[in-house]
């Protein structure tokens, strides 16, 4: 396959989404009932990640084997509560930040009903200040917050060193529901949140565009979920034996 996304139509990916989940690794039976509740008490639930990027989450954590996990947007705790599972193994933290008073009030509810405050903190406030007062690296950073906020939380952990060498950052939703593609991408959107998603499309689009003249970081986005960009630190060429930077072929 020379392209890299099969043309799918809005129907048959919805039945591809329905194949991967039923073949793929479950969730546990308390991130699907906190998926559901969330999916049932909140209007723009939309926000949550879908259960098969759950299972993503929870493959990751466990493949990555994180001491440290930092997640921007913690809206009701689903994703979170995902890290957590998968970082069973290495007894993780997991530091989620919040800004909203009742997504901060949910997600502590779910942290305290499933009793995984041993390990996951979380901090209230905007992410771009309490960015700044955090210390160590982390391992794993999970960005999915404000999409207007992303280059400037990015920049800060860049700087910062907030990422550790062997880190990976994710960030979420980088296709704004493929509005960042273009402003005809997502025929499909409804024109209540279509205003919402069009400015995100424009800053992430800017965001997507400026990251990979970033000479500290390789970047690879792909075209799962709403677009995932991968970031790590970049990895000096390989000296051959007269000294000079090898070269692929």
């Amino acid at each position: 396959m020379l392209g890299s996304v099969l043309p799918f139509s809005e129907d048959t990916a919805d039945r591809v989404s329905e194949y991967c989940e039923q073949r793929s690794l479950g969730i546990s039976d308390a991130l699907v009932e906190h998926w559901e509740y969330t999916r049932t008490h909140f209007p723009d639930a939309d926000k949550m990640s879908s259960k098969l990027q759950g299972s993503w989450m929870v493959f990751t954590a466990k493949d990555r084997k994180p001491k440290r996990v930092l997640e921007i947007g913690c809206y009701s705790g689903y994703s979170a509560l995902a890290w957590y599972e998968g970082t069973r193994d290495t007894q993780a933290e997991v530091v989620t930040l919040e800004l909203s008073p009742k997504m901060i009030a949910a997600s502590r509810a779910a942290f305290k009903k499933y009793c995984v405050e041993d390990r996951i903190k979380l901090i209230e406030g905007p992410a771009d200040q309490t960015l700044k007062t955090l210390t160590g690296d982390f391992d794993l950073i999970f960005v999915d917050a404000n999409k207007d906020g992303y280059a400037g939380y990015v920049k800060t952990i860049l700087d910062r060193k907030l990422l550790s060498p062997n880190g990976i950052i994710l960030c979420d939703n980088v296709f704004a529901r493929g509005l960042s593609v273009g402003a005809d991408c997502a025929p499909w959107l409804n024109d209540h949140v279509r205003p919402y998603w069009l400015g995100c499309g424009q800053v992430l689009d800017e965001f997507n565009t400026r990251l990979i003249e970033d000479p500290r970081i390789d970047v690879v986005i792909l075209p799962v979920f709403d677009g995932v960009t991968n970031i790590k630190w970049k990895v000096p060429a390989m000296p051959t034996k007269n000294g000079a930077n090898g070269h692929s072929v």
